[in-house]
């Protein structure tokens, strides 16, 4: 089912709440928030783990270790052929922009799911300014062209004398945009990258915008496959027995502010929930989008895994502080057994190449908590 354009900008709102910053083997990333300066450490395929007898019993929290990112740029890098008109899809309506220079491009996404996509199809050479959740190697030498994560210094922009800025619109203010488009400066803005469909139609949208359309087809088609495999590479961890597969829900907190929203179909995340073999319960009991958390559809829900994201959990005070604030967790399988399960705020909703990545670092949460000591 797709989900709704509103939908998807209800998310970036919650998440803007947030004030986000970046937070064969593999190699992993911690939460340092810091775009670029990412700690990595050695992981072991998941075929080479061995899963913890029941998944829906282990008693603990976890943090997610997303690896990658594994899928490398395009190489060699596609020529640009410019001029080229595309459809940016503004929120007040579709309109055409004419490109015609490409040689300094600043992305813009809450996410950094923009800037990544510019850079898998080898152009990271042509990025002059970034946002500060973009990141991939070398990503750190580009100037943050955002403040608190998810605003436009529109100075800043200028200063760096862009030919082309592309955005999924989820970083704003609005007028800024427009000033920056006043000025002269070609504006494309392309849809969300949250799960694979909406990533192979973000590819391909930047790839337009790049003058380098035609490359997106090969680029899509290495994602599809690396879902595929990465799918199949977790089936290896999963309960043998349906009924021993965890049941998970995803809550979004921010516990300064006493936030909770639980999120059900068309979030994004029942996407990747899905393509780790576990239940999402939201889902499961009829829970569409992104709804303040009652206390009453939690406890009957009953997940036996809760997954936040890791600055959302901090701002709560830990896994005790989440269960003060909202006691409710406490009377589900979850809470009893304190297993939440925290994910790098940019990284859970980046879509784009970052999928398969991200699904090999929930099933290592899910499946082999101990292996991530």
């Amino acid at each position: 089912m797709r989900k709704p354009r509103t939908r998807s900008l209800l998310v970036l709102g919650l998440v803007a709440l947030l004030g986000l910053g970046l937070s064969a083997c593999q190699t992993g990333e911690g939460g340092s928030g810091v775009a670029g300066s990412e700690q990595k450490v050695s992981l072991p395929p998941l075929t080479d783990l061995t899963p913890v007898a029941d998944p829906r019993g282990y008693e603990g929290p976890s943090t997610a270790v997303i690896g990658g990112p594994s899928i490398p740029p395009l190489d060699p890098a596609p020529k640009p052929k410019v001029p080229v008109t595309v459809t940016s899809h503004d929120k007040s309506g579709d309109r055409e922009i004419e490109v015609k220079d490409v040689s300094r491009v600043v992305p813009l996404s809450l996410s950094g799911s923009v800037g990544e996509l510019v850079h898998a199809f080898g152009m990271d050479k042509n990025i002059v300014g970034r946002d500060v959740s973009t990141n991939f190697p070398g990503a750190e030498k580009i100037p943050v062209v955002t403040k608190d994560g998810h605003s436009i210094d529109a100075e800043g922009v200028l200063s760096l004398n862009p030919t082309l800025i592309i955005t999924d619109g989820s970083i704003g203010p609005v007028d800024v945009v427009l000033q920056l488009r006043d000025a002269g400066i070609p504006v494309v803005t392309v849809d969300r990258a949250i799960d694979p469909e909406s990533s192979y139609r973000v590819a391909q949208q930047v790839a337009d915008a790049l003058g380098v359309g035609p490359a997106a087809e090969d680029l899509i088609a290495t994602l599809k496959h690396a879902i595929t495999e990465k799918e199949q590479e977790v089936k290896s961890l999963l309960p043998k027995e349906e009924a021993k597969r965890p049941r998970v829900a995803f809550l979004y907190v921010r516990g300064t502010a006493g936030i909770f929203y639980l999120f059900g179909e068309g979030s994004g995340v029942d996407s990747l929930i899905r393509s780790v073999g576990a239940v999402d319960v939201a889902e499961e009991a009829g829970w569409v989008g992104e709804k303040p958390l009652t206390e009453e559809a939690l406890v009957s829900m009953d997940p036996d895994v809760i997954l936040v994201m890791t600055h959302g959990l901090e701002s709560a005070g830990g896994v005790d502080g989440l269960l003060a604030a909202q006691p409710s967790i406490a009377l589900t399988q979850a809470g009893k057994h304190r297993r939440i399960v925290d994910v790098d705020d940019t990284l859970l909703f980046a879509g784009g190449t970052r999928i398969p990545d991200v699904i090999d670092g929930l099933a290592r949460a899910l499946y082999a908590p101990d292996s991530l000591a």
